[in-house]
């Protein structure tokens, strides 16, 4: 006779502990995803950054509804005048080093751009590149520039070729410091840190990273842009990881459009008019010096210069060097109209 199986038999057994291992492993990924999270710094208030990191020159602009623009401005107002916009996860303070060198001769305004320094956003806020752009006209409407030298490192490169492609009657000049957007770079893997870019690339990725401390991620990311392992105090890895940690700020760096709206090619490059000057360390490790020199020689009549010792940063890790080039560019220019 053949048994049967009851319901407290050895069948049973085998079934209940399968629903027992599943149990254990939901339990396991909820106290993992529990404990990953007690990992995470908690969000820092605007007024709380604005009290730590705001500068003497610092002002707001609201450009779109609930969109807080943060800038600096600063220097000599009878000056001509030179907007400046900085890479990913920078900020205002990434030029101080040329304003300190330069706010004797030239108006010097500074941009955080969404996501970035003590700018505040909208909930749900989508930053892009193009959008990105139409700011740096807002604000530069705002302060009454009606034409200027535009400047951007990194990312803020990438930005100022959009603003330059899209409006130059409103350009004296340009100067892309080691810049984002040459046709042919890989998404976001030339711009931003490089311990993000795997991440950055998929939504489980993209969630991990808001779980944890971004502290944990700066540090390699900034000696890799900066080079000059001095430079990477604890001061200035404290405030990349606190202005990350702005409201609102890690959604809008993880989600941004780094790229244009309408892919760039080489045409769109040449068809550039306005006195351009290109700056690149030749041991640029996020964005190779390749591109400059290509974008060097896309803008008819654009000039290159390379710093055999730079990195990601020169503005900061050679200001010297690169404010000396700076002046010798911005001394031929035509008279300001």
């Amino acid at each position: 006779m053949v048994g049967r199986v009851e319901a407290g038999g050895p069948g049973s057994n085998m079934e209940l502990n399968m629903r027992m291992t599943s149990v254990v492993a939901v339990c396991g990924m909820i106290g993992a995803t529990v404990a990953l999270a007690a990992c995470a710094t908690r969000e820092i208030p605007y007024d709380e950054l604005m009290t730590r990191y705001g500068l003497p020159s610092s002002h707001t602009f609201e450009a779109e509804p609930g969109l807080i623009l943060h800038y600096t401005d600063e220097g000599a107002s009878s000056g001509r005048t030179i907007v400046l916009v900085h890479g990913f996860a920078a900020s205002v303070h990434a030029w101080r080093p040329w304003v300190e060198r330069l706010d004797n001769d030239y108006r010097l305004i500074a941009i955080d751009l969404p996501g970035h320094g003590i700018t505040q956003a909208p909930q749900d806020y989508q930053a892009s590149l193009d959008r990105n752009a139409a700011l740096v006209g807002k604000l530069a409407d705002h302060l009454g520039a009606q034409r200027f030298v535009l400047a951007g490192n990194s990312m803020g490169g990438g930005v100022s070729l959009a603003f330059a492609m899209e409006h130059p009657e409103r350009l004296e000049a340009l100067v892309l410091v080691d810049a984002a957007g040459w046709p042919g770079e890989e998404g976001e893997a030339r711009g931003g840190p490089p311990g993000f870019v795997g991440l950055l690339n998929n939504g489980v990725g993209r969630f991990f990273l808001k779980l944890f401390d971004v502290r944990m991620f700066a540090v390699d990311g900034l000696k890799s842009a900066y080079l000059n392992e001095a430079l990477v105090t604890d001061e200035v890895v404290s405030r990349y990881a606190d202005l990350a940690m702005g409201v609102g700020h890690r959604d809008i760096l993880l989600t941004q459009r780094s790229q244009p709206d309408t892919p760039w090619t080489p045409a769109d490059f040449a068809d550039i008019r306005v006195p351009v000057l290109v700056l690149s360390g030749e041991q640029d490790n996020l964005i190779p010096v390749e591109d400059a020199r290509a974008i060097a020689a896309a803008i008819p009549g654009a000039r290159l210069v390379t710093y055999p010792e730079g990195g990601h940063l020169p503005m900061e890790q050679l200001p010297d060097e690169t404010v000396r080039d700076l002046r010798a560019f911005l001394d031929g220019l035509p008279p300001r109209r």
